[in-house]
């Protein structure tokens, strides 16, 4: 006797996507190169659903504040930047990086209300970071971003970065860092290793196997999620019978809840029997084809639905792990759950998914180096 229920008993599964966050992910944010703001002009950043503005002071730090004078509401990155401070073109109000102003031309004396927010900026690897936290906390020191040696060695390029507006919520592109089975058919990789680890702030993803366009043979990818926004990739390939190793750097800022400003940049290891000229050459490929694989994500992104309850089979990664640990974002600090280390792997030979308690051996030493 057959036991396959009879598909007129089986219930169908209906979508369902709650409403959006209510807040932007708490951590820290990429904007991009640190030396884009370091020009003497006030410097316009839409990010999470309001405008900020960013300067660089006679002091030589960069200062992101409010986008709009509490004053009248205008767009501060109109004004100009003098001594340590940014001045509306509105109406002259000087403002300081601490966000107190300091003077207005024709008023005797500055009400005490005329604050407006200071970000909290940091500088690491050549990038600039802005620190968000819905609940107005200060950054937390055991989430900085960690420095990458090759970032400021003469061995490789300097960071070649592109940006464009991508129309959807940041989940969308957060979860492709469990997605395993979407590189097959998106991008051409076969993938022969595959694992996530989720541990603390940082989401892991390493993947081993083929790929029709970035690499002659296999591709070694092994990168992390630091925190919500700030995902970083080392990798290696073979490239017209060279090893290539690059560093991408991935990171997304919200515009507000439907939209997101996502970086993508390279950074190559500069191959010694090659000019500079020719290393910048290859660097310039490389960031075109990575895009070009991102850009093969957009495309889906651009029409697909929400699905908060995806039906899964057994082929497929911790898609609700991935989110369960990412929702520590969105949670106010003190409610935050700290959850043991958790792995998932999947091998080609095996041809399905398990679950340790330690970090694969393979893997430990590559994680080291992103």
């Amino acid at each position: 006797m057959s036991s396959v229920q009879p598909i007129s008993t089986i219930p169908i599964q209906k979508i369902k996507a709650g409403p959006l966050p209510d807040r932007f992910a708490r951590g820290w944010h990429c904007l991009g190169l640190a030396e884009k703001y370091k020009d003497g002009k006030a410097h316009s950043i839409q990010a999470f659903g309001t405008k900020l503005v960013a300067f660089k002071g006679e002091d030589g730090n960069v200062s992101i504040l409010d986008g709009y004078c509490p004053h009248m509401g205008a767009d501060l990155s109109l004004g100009c930047v003098e001594g340590n401070t940014v001045t509306c073109a509105f109406h002259h109000w000087k403002w300081g990086s601490d966000g107190v102003c300091k003077e207005i031309p024709y008023a005797r004396r500055v009400p005490p209300k005329a604050r407006l927010k200071s970000w909290p900026v940091v500088e690491q690897n050549r990038l600039l970071f802005v620190w968000n936290d819905p609940e107005g906390n200060p950054p937390d020191p055991t989430v900085a971003i960690p420095r990458i040696a090759a970032c400021f060695s003469d061995k490789w390029t300097d960071w070649k970065i592109e940006e464009w507006s991508i129309n959807t919520n940041v989940r969308e592109l957060v979860d492709n860092l469990a997605d395993m089975a979407h590189f097959g058919p998106v991008h051409g990789q076969k993938i022969d290793y595959f694992a996530n680890v989720f541990d603390g702030h940082v989401g892991y993803q390493m993947a081993r196997g083929g790929h029709e366009t970035l690499s002659d043979g296999e591709l070694v990818a092994d990168d992390a999620y630091f925190g919500p926004a700030y995902h970083i990739t080392r990798m290696c390939a073979n490239v017209g019978g060279n090893t290539l190793n690059s560093i991408l750097l991935n990171c997304h800022v919200p515009i507000d809840q439907n939209r997101f400003i996502l970086r993508f940049g390279v950074i190559v290891e500069k191959n010694p029997a090659l000019s500079d000229a020719e290393n910048d050459a290859i660097a310039d490929n490389y960031i075109t084809l990575t895009q070009n694989a991102f850009h093969q994500d957009v495309e889906i992104w651009d029409s697909k639905t929400r699905v908060d309850n995806p039906v899964l089979c057994d082929g497929d990664g911790p898609i609700y792990q991935l989110r369960e640990w990412y929702s520590q974002f969105y949670t106010d600090a003190a409610d935050v759950k700290i959850s043991p280390r958790k792995v998932f792997e999947w091998r080609r030979e095996v041809g399905a998914w398990s679950q340790r308690d330690d970090i694969p051996p393979e893997a430990v030493s590559e994680l080291d180096k992103i």
